[in-house]
């Protein structure tokens, strides 16, 4: 495949998607909402979470995988402790709801958790914790993927790409946001990698025999390394007790892929916490204090500060996107007017 790109504003890109997504029967807030998340991460430089989804998401609605009228169900009967059923529809509507509802609780009781259920796909989780610290707390999120990533020492996935994400409220600037998947990267780069006709690096992942590749369908196909050896299946391991045991979603082997529109839902689960900092203005001073110390040290860069410049880049001069994306999204939204582009 080419590498022909065209150049698209974050409004005008939000309204595209959206408009493919509601060409296709899914409610206008499941719409808004997925569009604005795909966005976001095509924002920050996360082009597995952006663009290249939205044939994924369009063909598993379409099959009945993704309910794209999901009625979302909310339980708060436990004080600090948010638990919503996302109906197996599309996970960002879900988070939209728990962030909502976890703002004014962390602030009257200090500390909130929220489960997800029933879910699919949460994409970019820096998206979601940053939200939460945008409004002056501290948050944690982790979800369980379908399996992927073996046990070490093992060769048959049990756990999923299991990502960790942490957000905290700075006295000055955008937030300090770290993601991290637990495989060495996303699966959906490799996603992304097979649909453009891209091989990957050595040391992502390894065929279904346990050879390393750089065949991203071979990758597919077999099983992701994990960061940090036998720490990060560790770590992998904790994520699918509190985003599978906590919240009552399926394990990871257990769970249809995200990919596919034949099979089993996924039903996976998201689990957030968010702490309102004990003293907000001392908490505001040594943050600062801390990263600045961070930044002095040679060759040292801040987690997260090329996400912050790539979310104010793209602000100013709109995302680069692969045509065959846009043309996609376009051919799903045939009914709505041609939006503007510039070529890149």
């Amino acid at each position: 495949m080419n590498d022909d790109t065209q150049t698209i504003s974050l409004e005008d890109a939000e309204a595209l998607i959206s408009a493919a997504f509601l060409a296709c029967g899914i409610s206008r807030v499941a719409a808004r909402s997925v569009a604005h998340a795909l966005v976001a991460a095509e924002a920050e430089g996360q082009k597995g979470h952006g663009f290249s989804r939205v044939n994924d998401y369009v063909t598993q609605v379409r099959s009945g995988k993704i309910n794209g009228e999901a009625e979302l169900k909310i339980d708060s009967s436990k004080p600090g402790a948010i638990r919503i059923d996302a109906d197996y529809g599309f996970a960002y509507p879900a988070l939209d709801l728990a962030v909502e509802t976890m703002v004014p609780v962390a602030r009257s009781q200090g500390v909130v958790s929220a489960g997800i259920f029933h879910s699919h796909l949460c994409g970019a989780q820096s998206v979601q914790v940053s939200r939460l610290a945008e409004r002056g707390l501290v948050a944690m999120m982790v979800a369980n993927a379908p399996a992927a990533m073996a046990p070490w020492g093992g060769n048959t996935p049990l756990f999923g790409t299991n990502p960790i994400a942490f957000a905290a409220p700075r006295g000055e600037g955008s937030p300090l946001v770290i993601d991290l998947s637990l495989s060495k990267v996303a699966r959906g780069k490799i996603m992304n990698a097979h649909k453009t006709g891209k091989t990957i690096p050595q040391g992502w992942a390894l065929d279904e025999n346990g050879n390393p590749t750089t065949n991203p369908a071979a990758a597919l196909a077999g099983t992701m390394l994990p960061i940090g050896e036998a720490k990060g299946t560790a770590l992998a391991l904790m994520v699918e007790v509190l985003a599978s045991l906590m919240t009552g979603a399926n394990f990871s082997k257990d769970a249809g892929s995200f990919f596919s529109a034949d099979g089993s839902k996924p039903g996976t689960g998201q689990f957030l916490m968010a702490f309102d900092p004990y003293n907000r203005e001392d908490f505001a001073k040594r943050i600062e204090q801390l990263i600045s110390t961070i930044e002095t040290i040679d060759g040292v860069r801040l987690p997260g500060s090329r996400r912050a410049e790539m979310i104010e880049r793209s602000q100013a001069y709109g995302i680069k996107v692969p045509k065959i994306y846009l043309d996609e999204a376009r051919a799903f939204a045939a009914s709505i007017p041609m939006i503007k582009i510039r070529k890149a």
